[in-house]
């Protein structure tokens, strides 16, 4: 995997997406079935996954912004939640600033440079494998703005209907409140499946229709920061697991005082993001 700084101007450009595949993205809020890792890269990715969970502990646990062993608090729907592992191993550090994830998303956001937000990892293990409700991201990410951010989700397994593959809602990155907010967040341990229909209108209930990202080990969604997308449970005879990077626009700034990720420095409010915990991954100058 290269950092940013490898690839020259003609490699960089190898990575874009065609016209018609950023319409599509602006279109549903979401493009799925995204080669972006090899064979070894996943095999690599996921021997370095042991460490999160339990399998072998990595000395710098205390640097992760978040870990949940659990976060469906339901011994019997098991979810393992963590944000930060991109400060603990080389692997999940390089996969950051991965050119066929970041150029992509400086296009979908509007060909702008691009900074890093954090990142994530999701865990079902086989047969008790939790759920992670329907929501739109950007509802947990409200102390920045403004909204110019995007998900990626890379699959380390193929993900079926039975092990609980990611499912989106076409259109829902148009479903806001409150002068283009986005819905309210009702559930902030993901467990609460079906909650979101509580608050939807009856348009939206209408539009609600999934459509199943069925990724093969590898692949990759992109989605919108508004998009309602989530996963049901894991009753396969194997585990899911999965990594996931959230990027967003060069420009965007702090609207809190408060820590943004635990252990990184404050940025008060309306101040830019930037510095050591949210570096440039992509400017679009780097592939004229």
């Amino acid at each position: 995997m290269e950092s940013a700084v490898g690839p020259d101007a003609a490699v960089w450009a190898t990575f874009k997406w065609s016209k018609e595949r950023v319409l599509q993205f602006h279109k549903d809020g979401f493009v799925s079935n995204v080669p972006v890792l090899t064979s070894d890269q996943r095999d690599l990715l996921l021997e370095d996954y042991g460490y999160f969970l339990g399998e072998k502990q990595h000395p710098g646990m205390e640097m992760m912004y978040e870990y949940h062993s659990n976060q469906a608090e339901d011994p019997s729907n098991v979810l393992m939640h963590a944000l930060g592992q991109w400060r603990l191993t080389r692997l999940f550090h390089d996969l950051v600033f991965l050119p066929q994830v970041v150029v992509p998303v400086s296009q979908c956001l509007g060909s702008v440079p691009v900074r890093f937000w954090h990142d994530q990892l999701f865990a079902k293990p086989a047969r008790c494998g939790g759920v992670v409700a329907w929501h739109q991201d950007y509802s947990y990410w409200t102390r920045t703005k403004p909204m110019a951010h995007m998900t990626v989700h890379i699959a380390l397994e193929d993900q079926t209907e039975e092990n609980g593959t990611i499912k989106y809602i076409p259109g829902s990155h148009r479903w806001t409140r409150n002068n283009g907010g986005p819905l309210p967040v009702l559930d902030f341990n993901f467990k609460d499946m079906e909650g979101i229909k509580s608050i939807l209108t009856e348009e939206e209930m209408q539009a609600f229709k999934p459509v199943s990202a069925l990724l093969k080990k590898g692949e990759a969604s992109f989605h919108h920061g508004l998009s309602v997308h989530g996963s049901y449970g894991n009753r396969s005879e194997l585990p899911r697991r999965s990594a996931v990077l959230n990027y967003f626009a060069d420009g965007v700034v702090s609207d809190s005082n408060d820590l943004m990720l635990k252990g990184t420095h404050p940025i008060p409010k309306g101040q830019k993001m930037d510095g050591q915990f949210y570096p440039l991954v992509f400017d679009p100058a780097w592939s004229c």
